[in-house]
């Protein structure tokens, strides 16, 4: 607020002015009636090219006492230049300005900036190892967001005498360290060393960042901790807290995993919804017979080929060797079937997995039963005094969807499926009506899995056959560059085709309406020659009786009289033929 009231009250200068320069001209110009406080947020990469304190013990960190010592790095010099002239007006308008310079350490914390390509990659779960660029040895010194906050803060109210302050926290963590914990709690868990250039063909980190990535400093803020008692969030580090910055991360992100169980009787359509479900948010579908055969097929190829890959630990390649023993032995002893307890540990174990927990899942038509679910969600951890049945809240289902249809309709539709699909569904049509007959009578018990989430307070929503089921928006990244350009071009040759269509359809029209025109035309035209036709016919009938008196009582005397008329020669042939019928 101070900040934005300095710079409310001055006049704005060109951008073609040089950072250093706008700011020397903006603290020395403005007139203010009392003593203002201008603290600049500096950056630690102005001692990036510092020479160590004790070039016999590089362990020995640099202080603010090396301040005169200090080299920025090439490409931050207007960052070091802004300190001096901050520090330097300070002393020089001393009753107007008391200047502040924070020279911070990459930042973490509250959703991530600089950190933000490690994070993201490692929660997509895209690349099966996350890149550190270069040898990753190299200390990078950093402070969480809100310490830093709370470095500015105590310098705002106790206003020290001393004028130039590291903020960093005690970690002294290398670049390998940072991504390879952050890989390990949200990502595969994976690290891979890539050449330094590669981090500019990421299109997300700027050379600026990969500046900031690339920083080798011992430094350790003496003043900082001599002058204030701050309340620290991550003292230790980003490594140390590593769960809390995740879930800052992911809170502010809105990278909320969505979890989905689906439920039903058989042919009901659970899998079909689970894949849209899954397709549409970006879930992870969780099918029991492919998670137990995923499952068959990792374990003998981690423990075969468990040495030969790298980062693999010989703990995990022992647990992995006796979980496959522990499947071998169940299934001879159960006829080639997997115990129920293994079965549980195989779907809690994916249900904890990496990507679920991330991204989130639709269980597709499991559990089953009231027991199955005990079993599945149980945790460990809970509370004995809870009357509550104990769960997992980290895997336990926030959507319960129970899709219903009536038996008669179920029946129609598994008769209607394609036989391949029947006979790979195992519906035939005994199986199914066994099948069917189970779900209902397991549906009528007072302990049903539909009571176990009734009684965590999870209330199940029934859905009908032609209902929508609303979870609320996608809580991820969106699509890709790549399926943002996939969906360009589906769209692009929709609209394409669509435009191919609606010409088609209009032109069908316009041909219709031609030739619609041209019958009603030719229909006409027969109607008016039909009309004429009998209007002809009409005056011909209507003529007769006057044609007829004509032919008998005019014309003779008039063919009489003509001829008279011709033998007289009379000057006037009217008034001779009138007045030889006037005498008549």
């Amino acid at each position: 607020l101070r900040l934005s009231a300095l710079l409310s009250n001055c006049q704005p200068y060109s951008q073609s002015v040089s950072p250093t320069l706008r700011l020397s001209a903006l603290l020395s110009d403005c007139h203010f009636a009392s003593q203002k406080i201008f603290i600049l947020i500096s950056s630690v990469m102005t001692w990036a090219m510092s020479k160590p304190a004790d070039p016999n013990d590089p362990e020995i960190p640099l202080t603010e006492d090396d301040y005169r010592r200090k080299r920025h790095h090439p490409n931050f010099k207007e960052h070091a230049n802004a300190e001096k002239m901050v520090l330097k007006l300070g002393k020089t308008k001393k009753s107007k300005l008391s200047s502040y310079v924070v020279a911070a350490g990459v930042q973490y914390g509250m959703g991530e900036n600089l950190l933000h390509y490690f994070f993201k990659t490692s929660w997509l779960g895209e690349f099966a190892k996350v890149p550190v660029f270069g040898p990753g040895t190299n200390i990078i010194p950093t402070i969480h967001v809100n310490d830093l906050a709370g470095v500015i803060q105590n310098v705002i109210d106790h206003k020290p005498k001393i004028h130039y302050f590291l903020a960093m926290d005690d970690s002294n963590n290398t670049f390998e360290d940072i991504v390879k914990i952050i890989s390990f709690v949200l990502g595969p868990g994976k690290i891979k060393k890539v050449p330094k250039e590669e981090a500019y063909l990421t299109k997300v980190l700027t050379n600026a960042d990969v500046d900031y990535l690339s920083v080798n400093l011992r430094i350790e803020p003496i003043f900082l901790k001599e002058t204030f008692n701050l309340h620290w969030v991550s003292e230790a580090g980003i490594i140390d807290n590593i769960n809390r910055v995740v879930e800052e991360y992911k809170l502010l992100r809105l990278l909320l995993p969505i979890r989905i169980c689906l439920l039903g009787p058989p042919a009901v359509g659970k899998s079909s919804v689970a894949e849209k479900l899954c397709q549409h948010y970006k879930l992870h579908h969780i099918n029991l017979k492919e998670v137990i055969d995923e499952k068959m097929k990792c374990l003998p190829l981690v423990a075969v080929n468990g040495t030969e890959q790298e980062g693999e630990s010989e703990e995990a390649l022992s647990n992995a060797q006796d979980q496959l023993d522990s499947l071998k032995d169940s299934m001879e002893q159960n006829g080639g079937r997997l115990s129920d307890g293994l079965v549980y540990r195989i779907m809690r174990d994916k249900l904890n997995s990496t990507p679920c927990r991330n991204h989130g899942f639709v269980l597709d038509g499991f559990p089953k039963s009231y027991d199955q679910a005990k079993e599945i969600f149980y945790d460990e951890q809970d509370d004995p005094r809870s009357k509550m049945p104990a769960f997992n809240k980290k895997i336990i289902p926030e959507f319960i969807f129970s899709l219903e249809a009536s038996d008669d309709f179920l029946k129609e539709r598994v008769q209607n499926l394609p036989e391949s699909v029947a006979e790979k569904m195992r519906y035939s049509k005994d199986e199914y009506l066994t099948r069917l007959k189970k779900f209902r009578k397991a549906n009528v018990e007072d302990e049903t899995v539909l009571n176990y989430f009734d009684e965590l307070e999870i209330h199940p929503e029934h859905i009908g056959k032609d209902e929508i089921m609303l979870v609320g928006r996608p809580r991820n990244y969106g699509p890709t560059p790549e399926e943002r350009e996939e969906m360009e071009r589906k769209s692009v040759e929709e609209t394409a085709q669509r435009l191919v269509l609606e010409t088609a359809e209009w032109n069908r029209r316009e041909a219709e309406t031609a030739a619609k025109m041209a019958t009603q035309l030719e229909e006409w035209n027969r109607h008016v020659t039909e009309v004429k036709r009998q209007e002809h016919e009409l005056l011909e009938a209507r003529s007769a009786p006057l044609r007829n008196y004509l032919m008998n009582y005019v014309m003779p005397s008039l063919a009489e009289g003509m001829m008279e008329c011709c033998k007289a020669k009379p000057d006037d042939p009217v008034d001779f033929l009138l007045i030889g019928t006037a005498a008549e």
